[in-house]
């Protein structure tokens, strides 16, 4: 009987926690708010109870991890590039202008992420902050994934047109970052002006875009960023692998097709070793991409939903997960990088020993550059 009485009190607990997780019965998510914010926040949200507060604390230690290894791999990426000469090659000044990018966003962000978190949950600085804590994370993003559209065409241009194809000089690939920076920056300042907005979202702890008011004007800017800043550069990396694959599958079967007229087994040489290594090269450079559209995906399309009046389904966490989901990507590149590319894991090799890599720099003449490869040794398409 008293095992019976336990339970019966159990479940009830658990589903009043469920309900209230220690708020007073009818007490909205939009109550919790200091009241400075409070006019900025879209009434969609007080709709809604406050999320149970187990909440604030996984996502404020899910951002500290992602913190951490966003300074640590993109730290090390500019670091390497700085340190070890044979990686200051043009196309790799485009790999450290995205370590950059993603290193700003978190270093931006999630500080004052956390602290929200372990403050009650709510956001805790003024509206000024809210609005230029929205327009940092808006400008790192567009540059993220501009600078990846660029990075896809150097790929596409190195392996499809080899030594035809217009070379990337230095100057050309720092004109390229800061026409990355450029729109970026450009995308970001409208809702400043009028055209747009940022606004709490979510479970209230950050703020973003403002995807939920109807006005013409936050409407045909939230389609604009959405068309302009992802479906664009979406299609240009698709676009460009597209292309190299075509080429690598039309390299392949001419290669054969020589092989057996030469009663041969295989053709390969060092200058098809090369090729070899620029298709590893691209195979990890579309993973790396494949992630930043995993990781994006599903906020653009929260921000087309709010576009078309679609609430229903636009609830604080279901939110706030998306975001998380984003962010994370500016850890993944790095990573990704450094673990799949000769040349920075020689530099890692040479500098950084303890971190027991071991690759060994080849010494043949006409080395492939690795990474993103040197356009002084393009290989032939």
């Amino acid at each position: 009987m008293a095992n019976f009485t336990g339970e019966i009190l159990a479940s009830a607990l658990i589903s009043a926690q469920a309900q209230t997780f220690g708020y007073p019965d009818g007490v909205k998510i939009t109550d919790l708010v200091a009241d400075n914010i409070k006019p900025y926040v879209d009434p969609h949200w007080s709709k809604f109870p406050p999320v149970n507060p187990m909440w604030h604390y996984v996502l404020g230690l899910i951002y500290i991890f992602l913190l951490f290894f966003s300074i640590s791999g993109n730290g090390l990426v500019v670091y390497l590039f700085m340190k070890h000469d044979p990686i200051k090659t043009p196309s790799n000044f485009l790999v450290v202008n995205l370590a950059l990018s993603d290193l700003i966003m978190l270093t931006t962000n999630c500080p004052f992420f956390v602290y929200n978190c372990f403050n009650g949950g709510q956001w805790s600085f003024s509206i000024s902050y809210c609005h230029t804590y929205a327009a940092l994370g808006a400008v790192t993003g567009v540059c993220s994934i501009w600078t990846l559209a660029m990075i896809s065409f150097d790929r596409f241009n190195i392996i499809c047109n080899g030594f035809n194809g217009p070379k990337l000089t230095k100057g050309k690939a720092t004109i390229m970052s800061l026409v990355a920076w450029a729109i970026a920056v450009g995308c970001a300042l409208p809702p400043f002006f009028g055209w747009g907005g940022y606004s709490p979202e979510g479970i209230l702890t950050s703020c973003s875009f403002d995807y939920l008011s109807q006005d013409i004007g936050t409407i045909t800017y939230n389609l604009f960023m959405f068309i302009f800043d992802y479906c664009c550069p979406l299609l240009i990396i698709i676009g460009s692998y597209a292309m190299i694959v075509k080429a690598i599958m039309a390299h392949e079967e001419a290669m054969r097709a020589q092989a057996a007229k030469m009663n041969v087994k295989s053709l390969r040489t060092q200058e098809a070793n090369e090729q070899r290594a620029e298709i590893r090269i691209a195979k990890t450079a579309m993973f790396n991409i494949a992630l930043w559209i995993g990781c994006w995906t599903p906020y653009a399309a929260i921000t087309l939903q709010g576009c078309f009046g679609e609430f229903e389904g636009l609830k604080p966490l279901t939110t706030t997960l998306p975001a998380l989901l984003a962010k994370s990507a500016s850890c993944y590149n790095p990573f990704v990088y450094a673990i799949g590319h000769p040349k920075f894991r020689q530099a890692m090799t040479i500098h950084m020993p303890w971190f027991c890599v071991h690759e060994a720099e080849k010494k043949a003449e006409g080395d492939s550059s690795g990474t993103t490869a040197t356009q002084e040794e393009k290989p032939a398409a």
